[in-house]
């Protein structure tokens, strides 16, 4: 699979959002991904619609709705009107894994989920085929800076093989300290897709640009 790059932009500059983006893209960023909370399904408030919207019409970089949320379904037709290519949300947040897919797909974006790291990847077992993307969770969602848990390697390792099973292209991403050591684990476990946040790209002692500039350099070459 395509090695793939994406920011994390709740761990940006909000003063200074679209610089932020601008750096981003010269440093060859893939993706921009977006923790949409809400405070219950995960104990933080972060981004909205509206800053989603205020992006869309300014960057050609694929927008990545990550749904942290209770009943996300109240969102899928928000987030589309958007002009996003990708939204994604958590297994644990609805029970109706097929109609939630179907949602996204009439829509006509892509249809991601992701999962926890408690969450047993046989949860996906009889949704795999139907969707683009897994995020699994290396660390409890809901805040930046948490410890990366080694437990997630074996449930990447399952998943990637569940892909290449059944001959799937999917991509699968890795979201929650994701740095060079992490980087170089879940790459070898079978993530292609590496979201960065602020132990990588959005760092307080290096300059954006730079900074994002090596995280691709990184994943590209563990």
């Amino acid at each position: 699979m395509q090695i793939k790059t994406s920011a994390s932009l709740m761990c940006a500059d909000f003063r200074n959002l679209l610089q932020d983006v601008r750096k981003l893209e010269r440093a060859g960023i893939d993706w921009l991904h977006f923790d949409i909370m809400d405070d219950h399904f995960v104990p933080n408030l972060t981004i909205g619609p509206l800053i989603v919207e205020s992006l869309r019409g300014k960057t050609d970089l694929p927008f990545d709705i990550h749904l942290q949320m209770t009943n996300p379904e109240l969102f899928i037709p928000v987030f589309s009107k958007m002009g996003c290519e990708i939204i994604t949300f958590h297994v644990e947040a609805t029970s109706h894994l097929f109609r939630m897919v179907s949602l996204i797909k009439k829509e006509g974006k892509k249809a991601g989920l992701a999962i926890n790291p408690a969450t047993p990847e046989n949860h996906l077992k009889y949704i795999i085929s139907e969707i683009d993307l897994i995020i699994v969770m290396t660390v409890d969602p809901g805040f930046a800076g948490q410890r990366f848990i080694p437990q997630v390697i074996p449930k990447i390792e399952k998943l990637r093989d569940m892909v290449e099973k059944k001959n799937l292209k999917i991509d699968i991403a890795v979201d929650g300290n994701i740095k060079e050591e992490t980087i170089r684990k879940t790459k070898k476990a079978g993530a292609n897709v590496f979201i960065g946040g602020t132990s990588a790209i959005f760092r307080p002692d290096r300059e954006l640009e730079e900074a994002a500039r090596e995280f691709k350099r990184i994943c590209q070459e563990a």
